[in-house]
C-alpha cells in the first residue's frame, strides 16, 4: 500500500488531514528553551497556560512547540493524557494560527486539561494565540 499524495495545502488527495509527523512543527527539547519561554508573555486559559517567545534571527526556523505538565496535574497517566491532548490541539491549530519564528509552550493545568472538552481546548488555544499576537505587534 502506498501513502496518499499530499496536496500543497497540506491535506491528502482524499481530503484527510496530514499525519502528525508530516507537519513543520518541531519540538522544544532543551531546558534553556523552556526557561526562555517562561520569561516571555503568557496567557492563562481555563484549560492550560500558553507562553510565546519570538526567537532571534540566528535560531532555528519554523514553529517550535513545547508541552509540559507538573505533578500537580496528577499521576503519570493523567499527565501523559493531558500532554497528548495539548500536543494534538497544537498540531491542529498552530500551522494555521501560529507564526514562523516563534516558540510556543503549553502548560497543562491540574484536573482541567485532561477532562476539558477537546473543542473547548482548541478554542482556548485559538483565542490565546490571537491575544498574544496582538500584544506583540
Amino acid at each position: 500500500m502506498t501513502p496518499p499524495q499530499a496536496l500543497p495545502n497540506g491535506t491528502a488527495a482524499d481530503g484527510t488531514p496530514p499525519a502528525a509527523a508530516s507537519l513543520c512543527l518541531s519540538t522544544l527539547t532543551k531546558r534553556v528553551d523552556f526557561l526562555r519561554a517562561a520569561r516571555a508573555p503568557r496567557v492563562v486559559t481555563p484549560g492550560f497556560v500558553l507562553q510565546m517567545r519570538a526567537r532571534s534571527a540566528g535560531e532555528a526556523e519554523g514553529i517550535r512547540i513545547g508541552v509540559t505538565c507538573s505533578k500537580k496535574v496528577g499521576n503519570a497517566v493523567a499527565r501523559n493524557r493531558a500532554k497528548r491532548r495539548l500536543r494534538e490541539i497544537a498540531r491542529l491549530v498552530l500551522p494555521e494560527h501560529g507564526r514562523e519564528g516563534m516558540d510556543y509552550v503549553l502548560i497543562g493545568r491540574a484536573k482541567v486539561t485532561a477532562s476539558r472538552a477537546f473543542c473547548d481546548l482548541r478554542a482556548d488555544l485559538i483565542r490565546s494565540l490571537a491575544k498574544l499576537h496582538d500584544r506583540t505587534q
